[in-house]
């Protein structure tokens, strides 16, 4: 792990296409190749009215970013899937956070996560929803989000051990 960076520095910016090959590289340290999700996928999901993704950039790069859009509850995209836009979005969807490793444990998805937060309350959206993977139940647990009694069929896509969870967003 690298000495923690100088918080100060941290900047928090919607994802945009000139992040794409950072986001790409992040997402490859992160995740097994059965989760890896390409460019031209990625592409679309930046493109898309939906997308409210935001990266952490210190240091000169790309060290962290959330991959989220406006959704509606009980909508899932599947792997591989397009951010499909909802006139009613009532819930931020967060598909994918990611940290390079070598700055794990220094508070990016904390920061990452509290101003997503502070979008959806910003636009009234009272929900969040995600889809839990590699073990992450107990970090998302931590994080306000329980299992939904419902869980969509488009988890297969995820593997095995996917779990859909929400939480409601404090006003």
């Amino acid at each position: 792990m690298t000495a923690p960076a100088d918080v100060s520095s941290w900047r928090v910016s919607p994802l945009a296409g000139a992040d794409l090959p950072a986001l790409l590289q992040v997402q490859a340290a992160c995740y097994g190749d059965a989760l890896l999700e390409g460019a031209a996928v990625y592409a679309r999901r930046l493109a898309s009215p939906a997308h409210c993704g935001l990266g952490l950039h210190a240091e000169g790069r790309l060290l962290a970013y959330l991959a989220a859009y406006w959704s509606v509850r009980g909508a899932v995209t599947p792997l591989h899937g397009d951010f499909a836009p909802h006139a009613d979005a009532d819930t931020l969807y967060l598909h994918d956070l990611a940290v390079r490793p070598d700055h794990a444990g220094q508070g990016l998805g904390q920061r990452l996560l509290g101003a997503a937060w502070h979008q959806a309350r910003v636009r009234g959206v009272r929900h969040a929803a995600l889809v839990s993977v590699q073990g992450t139940r107990g970090f998302w647990r931590r994080q306000g989000f329980a299992p939904a009694a419902a869980q969509p069929p488009a988890l297969a896509s995820y593997g095995a051990d996917a779990l859909y969870m929400t939480r409601t967003l404090d006003g």
